[in-house]
């Protein structure tokens, strides 16, 4: 009996012993995960990828890099683009040899908006952490994203794992602005490269969350128009002691002030319907207000309220907004010119005609030019009969997986349809024919959205959560573990 005993302890000894050793590994294994996912989010933030003097470029070779340290084969991994600063990283995972499957497209820009040091506490272009945040431009939009689509491959890839159809990654240029928008350059000049049976785009949607405490998980299921007008107003001028009261800076200043003062018509569709019935059962400030525009017809107090909150308001109806402003061309003389630039966000089914068509009614002066711009900042009337593209269908596997995987990590958190606010560049892909979808787990509250802003930055565990959201869930969606 002795003996068995003995031997039983050994036994239970020798498990124990093992179970150990393979949590030690475990632990190692996560923070070496950990550490690169801070290295290569420092390393993005770190390079200079605004429009004016940054280059994406670099970006795009540092992340070749890294992919290329961890396996990738050199064929498999080239940065191109339309000129030497807008460079486009495509990479391509291997999946299992002759899956039937077409591949999964991942997009992500790698540029941001500018960012100057003086309004900042940090420098923009020094990851900084404190305070229990990640501090940088790019920590909210979108090299954090980004930065989590780089460590979960890498990681994929060192552990040998082998997806059940190929994932491409295109991380790419000028979504924020610029004459070089990636995707858009990829689809017409190489879309062989990139060509899949549909999108993830991590730049809408996501973890929406309260104080650090989760709330619920937005996906992207249609989005608004992106649309810039100039305004101007130009003037014989004349020396500054003889003012005259059609100033042209007078002039823009009082019609700025009538497009403040107006707002669009109040609008629903199918998504913004399915968000705001969902969002009443979670919002109890709000509940009743929520529930009282889904009536036919809708309640306008319930709206006026709801319109207090940028959010909402945004996603009742198009917004309208100056952003920029230049005039004069000496302290002691008259203005000659006078410019705005105003930023539209279309609600879908309008476009920028129409738009500009309620700006002359809104702006009531016929000496005020509106005109359209391009993606270079250029009048141009090509674009003022775009439409938003329709919502993609449901895909069971996008979403199945997403099921599975908010589940393990956050236990009965909702899954909610989003209409993007502003605009991504699923537009390209999706008028490609390629549907696309939008959602991270990058948890951010919603007093803290610093995307385009000052001192933008993220929290250090929702930044960690996020790389683990992005793994877990392309071994999910590819025939892998969910935990």
């Amino acid at each position: 009996m002795k003996g068995k005993s003995v031997a039983l302890c050994a036994s239970l000894c020798a498990v124990l012993s093992a179970s150990v050793v393979m949590l030690n590994a475990q632990a190692a294994s996560d923070a070496a995960s950990r550490e690169a996912a801070r290295d290569i989010f420092k390393q993005l933030i770190e390079i200079n990828t605004t429009d004016s003097v940054g280059s994406t470029t670099l970006a795009a070779e540092a992340m070749r890099r890294r992919l290329l340290d961890a396996g990738f084969p050199e064929a498999d991994v080239v940065v191109l683009g339309p000129n030497e600063r807008k460079g486009n990283l495509v990479a391509r995972y291997r999946g299992v040899q002759g899956s039937t499957k077409k591949p999964v497209l991942l997009i992500a820009h790698t540029d941001v908006v500018e960012a100057k040091r003086e309004d900042w506490t940090t420098d923009p272009f020094v990851f900084t952490e404190k305070d229990g945040y990640f501090y940088g431009r790019g920590t909210q939009d979108m090299k954090d994203s980004v930065a989590a689509i780089v460590a979960s491959v890498v990681r994929m890839k060192k552990e040998g794992y082998q997806p059940d159809r190929d994932i491409i990654l295109a991380l790419t240029a000028d979504e924020e602005g610029g004459g070089s928008n990636g995707v858009s350059w990829l689809l017409k000049e190489h879309r062989d490269l990139i060509d899949a049976a549909f999108a993830l785009n991590a730049d809408a949607g996501g973890l929406n969350t309260v104080r650090g405490k989760p709330i619920s998980m937005g996906v992207e299921a249609t989005e608004k128009l992106y649309a810039d007008f100039r305004l101007t107003v130009t003037d014989p001028g004349g020396h500054s002691s003889l003012p005259r009261r059609d100033n042209a800076i007078y002039r823009l200043s009082n019609a700025l002030s009538r497009l403040e003062a107006y707002k669009f018509p109040l609008e629903l569709n199918t998504v913004t319907r399915g968000y705001f019935e969902a969002m009443a059962k979670m919002q109890k400030g709000h509940a009743e207000d929520m529930r009282a525009i889904l009536k036919s017809p809708p309640s306008a107090a319930a709206a006026a309220r709801l319109s207090h909150d940028p959010l909402y308001n945004a996603m009742l109806r198009t917004t309208c907004v100056a952003t920029m402003v230049q005039a004069g061309h000496a302290p002691n003389a008259l203005p000659q010119r006078a410019e705005a630039n105003i930023n539209c966000r279309i609600f879908p089914g309008h476009t920028p005609a129409e738009i500009r068509a309620t700006l002359v009614e809104v702006l009531a002066d016929p000496k005020i030019g509106i005109s359209l711009l391009n993606s270079a900042r250029q009048p141009s009337d090509a674009g003022l009969h775009e439409l938003s593209v329709a919502p993609p269908p449901l895909n069971e596997e996008v979403f199945s997986a997403l099921r599975s995987v908010v589940g393990a990590m956050w236990t009965g958190l909702p899954i909610i349809p989003e209409m993007e606010t502003g605009a991504t560049d699923s537009k390209y892909t999706m008028a490609a024919g390629i549907p696309s979808y939008g959602f991270s787990g990058m948890g951010i509250d919603e007093d803290d959205a610093r995307a385009h802003g000052r001192d933008e930055r993220i929290g250090v565990d929702s930044y960690y959560k996020g790389v683990e959201f992005e793994y877990h869930y392309l071994k999910a969606l590819t025939g892998g573990e969910t935990k």
